[in-house]
């Protein structure tokens, strides 16, 4: 059984690991797409992430955060300076993966891990889409009182 057993290891040491997910969540942050297998986009997916939400608040102790986790300085500036300006006002969801075929080599799966912003050809044909929140207090609702108003005004006469 395989209860709790969350982290896919790679086939690969813990500190190997670590290191490879560093070096790929640089390279797609400073490259904004990389290719690289389905399962190492999906780790690289789940490393990444919690980083460019931390980088959305700049303060000293979220960068010290990120820069532990990915050992580049500019990569970091970047990330905080550029990545968390175009990312602002998503909730989350900041990476798409594309699958894209088999290697010819190993026939691995293999994927297109990207920033969801910096993709102008997905973005292109969407336009801005209004974000509108219904709060779950009871607002106004004009058709259902309308009704009610009528029948009890038909029933005193």
């Amino acid at each position: 059984m395989r209860h709790g057993k969350k982290v896919n290891h790679l086939g690969r040491q813990t500190a190997h690991r670590k290191a490879m997910l560093a070096n790929m969540a640089c390279s797609l942050i400073e490259h904004k797409r990389i290719n690289t297998t389905v399962a190492k986009a999906k780790a690289l997916k789940q490393f990444v992430e919690p980083m460019i939400t931390k980088s959305k608040e700049d303060t000293t102790h979220n960068r010290r955060i990120v820069m532990a986790r990915l050992r580049q300085k500019d990569v970091v500036a970047e990330l905080f300076r550029d990545v968390a300006a175009k990312v602002a006002d998503r909730p989350g969801g900041y990476t798409r993966i594309i699958k894209l075929g088999n290697r010819l080599g190993d026939n691995a799966d293999m994927a297109m891990i990207e920033l969801v912003d910096y993709n102008e050809i997905y973005n292109a044909d969407k336009a801005k889409k209004k974000t509108t929140r219904r709060s779950r207090r009871g607002g106004s609702k004009p058709a259902a009182v309308a009704p009610v108003e009528t029948k009890a005004s038909n029933e005193e006469e």
